[in-house]
This record gives C-alpha cells, structure tokens and sequence, in this order.
C-alpha cells in the first residue's frame, strides 16, 4: 500500500512540474489527491521524450551497396564436363546480372524512401510547431496539414510493399543460387574430365559460393528494413490518431499511448459499481490516492492535455500499467438528484475513457466503475493506477 502511494506521489508530482496546474481555476487538486494549496506557483519544466518519442524518427535502412564479382572466366578443354562447366558459368552471369538489377532497385528504394519520410516528419513537425504555440480547436490549416501527413505515410507504406515485393524476388534468386551451387558440386562425379575441368570447377565453386553469401546478406538485410519500416508504419498511425484528437482539440499532446504501452473500485469506503465497459477487474484499493482527479463542475471542462501527460509519464515509469476510472458522483441531495448525479457521473467517465482510446491507450488497459461519496461537492472522474 505504501509503495501505490509513493507511486501516485510520484506520478502526481511529475504531472504538476509539467506545468498543468489548475489551481487557479479549481478544476483540478494536486495529483497527489491533496487539495491544491493557493497562492504556489509550481516549476515548469520539460519533461523528457519517450522512447517511443525518440523512436519516432525514421529508422536507420541498410546502407550496403550488393556488388557482384564476375566470375573467374576459364578457357575451354573440348570435354563435355568442360563445356558442362561453361554453361554454369554463363547461368552464373545472369544470376548475378539479376542480382546487380535487385541491387540498384533498392538503392532507389531506398532513396525514395528517404526523401518521403523527411517530407512525412516536415508536415508533423509543422503541426506541432502551430500546436505549440497555440491554435484554435480544430484549425483547418491543420486538418488539411493532417490529412496530407497521412496520404504521405500511406507512400511511405507503399515503399514497404515495393521493398517486400523485392525481397521476393531475391529470395527467389537465392533458390536458384543454391540450386547451381550443388549443380556445380555434382559435376565432379561426372566421367571424361580431364584436370583442367575440375580446377576450373573449383574455381567456379568458390565464385558460386561468393555470390551465394551476397544474395544471403542482401535478403537478411532488406528483411530487416522491411521490419523495422513496417513497425514504424504501424507507430506513426497511432501517432496521428492522437495527433487528430490534439487538433481537434487545439493542444499539444505527443506520441501515441499504444506506443507506450507494453501490449496487454472504490473511493474510501464506498463500494463501486462496474459499468462493464472494460475489464472486469477488483477497483482501486481502499485508501488508494487517484493519478488525476477530473472535476466536472462547469461546462466544457479542458481536461485532455493534464491527463494525456498523467499517463504519459506512467506509462514511462510502468510500460505495463493499467488503470481503474471512476465516476464519482455526489451522494449529497434526495434519491431523484443522486440518481441523476450518478446518470451525469457515468457520462463523465464514459468521456473520459473514449478520450484515452483516442489517444492510443488499448481500452482493455482501463477498469470502468462508479461510486458515490459524501465529501464530493459535484460530479468528478477519478483516475487511478493499477
């Protein structure tokens, strides 16, 4: 129990350094689930990048330009494992014409890649300077920079396809370099050879094998860009699903809960209610004090931005975490207002959580329940780490 509470101390305490203090205004306590002391200005300052964040940057693609060595050429010896050998040859030379083909194609594709991966982080670099600064909520400059931004990883999405659709293609010409690889070792056992035939079969062996090696290195390597683009594809659609919400909002959020997350109640005294909207999980622990506290006590509350950093940070310190979102009602007035506090509190919560989802956080990562406390002066959200 004490370790939870350290933990929310923490984690309330990393919350309001970012600058998201609302003491002024009373919509929020300090994260800590103390009542904000009045008159205290509390220190700004930055909060470091996830790894996420600084794994948000184009992955490194292979840098190996694949030449092939020409075969070793060898003069013929009028024997028919001689002529045998020619031909193995030439079967060599237009494998590795092939491969030199493969080999410029991914130069190109790589190149390209590039380029449209520095124009893709041009326009979310762009959006997030105008986010920075401050901007109306949903901003039509943005929403067409947004929409832009995804039609430009889409190309970077069929970069991927073009770079698998050449592994393939290697990967058959890797067959084939096997196939003349034991072609070539079977010609030993063929009758009528004279010396020369097998020194010259032993060298072709050895440029075969060469060119074996290469096909091998290049297939692993494009496999590995291939990897590494497709996950970091994948990344930046969560990216700018809470890059959307920041916009339509008109904040500055960051990189996407899901990138964060490690992929998998009750309020003192009163006993909670599951909604059954998520995991049907025990609720917070008795005692336990709440990550963030959410005060609905006027319309249009600006909440999005304090609780995108709240489990932001948590999911730094804990990639596994999961949490319990309470609806708070107040148990103050006759049964008709209290259920009709709970109705609003539910509402509240159901927000709450489809805010979170929007922003990346998996919703079978969040415990959804009610409760009902006396010392509630209105409706409140409750968040709370599991």
């Amino acid at each position: 129990m004490t370790k939870s509470r350290n933990w929310a101390g923490l984690l309330g305490a990393a919350l309001l350094l970012s600058g998201c203090s609302f003491a002024s205004d009373s919509l929020w306590p300090t994260l800590t689930g103390e009542e904000p002391a009045s008159g205290q200005k509390s220190e700004q300052i930055a909060i470091e990048p996830s790894a996420s964040e600084r794994a948000a940057t184009p992955p490194m693609l292979g840098s190996t330009n694949f030449q092939v060595q020409p075969p070793t050429p060898g003069q013929p010896t009028g024997t028919f494992v001689g002529q045998k050998v020619q031909e193995l040859r030439e079967d060599l030379r237009r494998l590795q014409g092939s491969i030199a083909q493969h080999n410029d194609t991914l130069q190109q594709i790589r190149n390209v890649t590039v380029q449209n991966a520095a124009g893709y982080h041009g326009t979310v670099a762009a959006i997030n300077a105008r986010l920075q600064v401050g901007t109306t909520p949903g901003n039509p400059i943005l929403v067409n920079q947004w929409d832009q931004a995804q039609r430009q990883l889409e190309t970077l999405n069929t970069d991927i396809a073009k770079m698998n659709e050449l592994a393939n293609r290697v990967a058959a010409d890797s067959n084939l370099a096997a196939y003349m690889l034991q072609s070539t070792r079977a010609a030993y056992g063929l009758s009528g050879a004279v010396e020369e035939d097998h020194r010259q079969l032993n060298i072709l062996e050895d440029d075969v094998n060469r060119t074996v090696v290469l096909i091998d290195r290049l297939l692993n390597e494009m496999s590995d860009d291939v990897r590494r683009q497709t996950l970091y594809v994948g990344n930046e659609r969560n990216n700018l699903q809470t890059l959307a919400l920041a916009i339509k909002n008109g904040q500055l959020y960051g990189s996407s809960l899901a990138n964060r997350a490690f992929m998998p109640t009750t309020i003192a005294g009163s006993p909670p209610q599951n909604l059954g909207v998520a995991s049907r999980m025990a609720g917070p622990a008795a005692g336990a004090r709440p990550l963030v506290v959410i005060r609905f006590d006027q319309p249009n509350v600006s909440y999005e931005e304090a609780l995108y950093n709240a489990v932001s940070t948590a999911l730094e310190r804990r990639p596994d975490a999961s949490f319990d979102l309470v609806a708070v009602s107040t148990s103050q007035g006759n049964a008709a207002q209290t259920s009709l506090n709970s109705t609003n509190a539910r509402r509240n919560a159901e927000k709450v959580l489809r805010t979170l989802t929007e922003m990346g956080l998996p919703s079978q990562r969040v415990n959804l329940s009610s409760a009902s406390s006396g010392n509630a002066a209105g409706n409140e959200v409750h968040l709370y780490i599991r």
